[in-house]
């Protein structure tokens, strides 16, 4: 998975606690960029400014743009794939993740419309009895598409740069 894209598409987010918490994500996971539509985040960060600089170093660097179509920011051989509850979609323990691709998310209290889930490369779903937090699915999501890449991130080198300047925890040999 060398030399890919990844962005990230939110459709109608509402809560800055839950977009912030997508942009941590995508920092530790290697998240090229985030996109979101509609006006319901802007209007909860208006009135809460203080969440938009709650973010980990992590973060900083992935950018959070507002779109109006968020296949508008889909470039070259990216595909498009859908994580919601939708009959026929692929389990995603079973779904393999392409290398260039924008995972489109749909808003923490509704689903992604039929228009979108038509326009999907594919749709997957994660087997939880119940819905996530947004963020929550973010995160498994990723996790799932590193967990399966072929990249090997087990190191010393990351733990010593990746941890909290607080912990200093070895393991005995």
């Amino acid at each position: 998975m060398n030399n890919t894209i990844v962005s990230i598409g939110l459709s109608n987010p509402k809560s800055p606690d839950n977009v912030n918490s997508v942009r941590r994500a995508a920092g530790n996971y290697r998240v090229d960029s985030i996109y979101y539509t509609g006006s319901r985040y802007p209007r909860a960060l208006k009135l809460n400014p203080g969440f938009a600089k709650i973010n980990r170093d992590v973060s900083l660097s992935i950018p959070v743009n507002s779109v109006d179509d968020l296949f508008d920011q889909v470039t070259g051989k990216m595909q498009i794939v859908c994580v919601e509850f939708a009959q026929g979609a692929i389990p995603l323990p079973e779904f393999k993740h392409p290398d260039n691709v924008m995972y489109i998310f749909g808003p923490e209290d509704g689903t992604l419309s039929q228009e979108i889930i038509d326009s999907a490369d594919s749709v997957v779903y994660i087997p939880t009895i119940g819905c996530m937090n947004l963020a929550a699915t973010v995160n498994v999501v990723l996790y799932d598409r590193l967990s399966k890449s072929s990249i090997n991130y087990a190191n010393e080198e990351l733990i010593s740069n990746s941890r909290d300047t607080n912990n200093n925890l070895k393991v005995k040999a």
